[in-house]
């Protein structure tokens, strides 16, 4: 509906329960100032859970009491601080959040606009939009940038954290599949022999690797085909450079200063970095998978409502509106 009315070059997405900074649009807009062959910037993006709001504004900034938000927290930040700032480095970025993202809209329009039967559309749209510019030979950069731009609030109770990633992984998997004519295709440039070869490989079938790798060594436990003293020499560095990666980001995070005031409130993070591998992130792999056999079998897509909680409202009117 917006497309339909537009008249501006660019324009910026985001969803109805974010929190934006009073400098969100300038940080996004800035880089296209610069450089004109921009399409699309991300803003980074943080949880809300824990957070006091007043007057549509965050007020106190802190981490969630509550460890699913928590996880997520940290997520966020390992995904928008090393992640896609890597791959915007190479101009190879798979996707710019639907919580808070700019896009060229002569592009996007040229692309196809939305797409409303897409699972994941903000890496959908991503993908059309830099087919499209390999199509026409229009040089194209997809930008990340680390200043916090938004804040929204993720699930905080396993159903609600369940449906969320179901549908996530549903998304992948349908965009891989409408999308298979881009992956290892030299006329897509980074996006078909560097984005869509690692989105296949460390994300489309991570999960199916580590289920396996799961079911086949409780296989060789019982079998006497595991040499423990390796295995646990293995899972000790694996843990290590996780924790290392975890515990970076969390520092360079602190450094900027730019979500918490607390030294508390990143301790707390640390705590759940440990705990992620064995907590967090089996339920992630598991609600993927089932994505994926949603989609291969047809189940027919719902979007679901989630309740929205662990938002603090200074202002006790705006906590009665949001109930209504």
């Amino acid at each position: 509906a917006g497309l339909n009315v537009i008249s501006n070059p660019y324009f910026i997405n985001t969803d109805v329960d974010c929190i934006l900074s009073k400098d969100a649009m300038y940080q996004c807009i800035f880089p296209v100032v610069d450089d004109g062959t921009i399409i699309a910037v991300s803003g980074t993006m943080s949880m809300s859970n824990g957070s006091t709001i007043s007057n549509g504004e965050l007020v106190r900034v802190r981490p969630s009491s509550k460890p699913l938000p928590l996880f997520q927290d940290l997520e966020y930040k390992r995904s928008f601080l090393v992640g896609k700032m890597g791959w915007s480095k190479i101009n190879a970025m798979n996707n710019v959040s639907g919580g808070y993202g700019l896009f060229s809209t002569e592009v996007v329009i040229n692309a196809g606009g939305y797409n409303n039967g897409s699972f994941a559309e903000d890496m959908d749209m991503i993908t059309r939009m830099v087919a499209y510019c390999c199509d026409f030979n229009r040089p194209y950069r997809v930008v990340q940038i680390p200043h916090n731009c938004c804040w929204t609030e993720g699930p905080s109770t396993l159903r609600m954290l369940f449906c969320q990633r179901v549908r996530w992984g549903r998304g992948l998997i349908q965009l891989m599949w409408e999308h298979r004519r881009i992956i290892f295709n030299r006329k897509y440039k980074r996006l078909g022999l560097i984005t869509m070869p690692y989105t296949l490989l460390f994300e489309l079938l991570a999960p199916v690797i580590e289920a396996g790798g799961l079911v086949f060594m409780v296989y060789l436990a019982f079998t006497g085909g595991i040499n423990w003293h390796t295995f646990f020499v293995t899972f000790f560095a694996v843990y290590t450079f996780s924790y290392m990666l975890s515990a970076f980001v969390v520092f360079y995070d602190f450094i900027l200063g730019s979500s918490y005031t607390s030294l508390w409130s990143y301790l707390k993070l640390l705590v759940a970095a440990a705990l992620e591998p064995f907590i967090y992130h089996p339920l992630i792999v598991v609600s993927s998978l089932v994505g994926y056999y949603n989609y291969l079998t047809g189940r027919k897509a719902v979007w679901k409502s989630i309740q929205r909680t662990g938002v603090r409202h200074a202002d006790p009117s705006a906590s009665a509106k949001q109930a209504s």
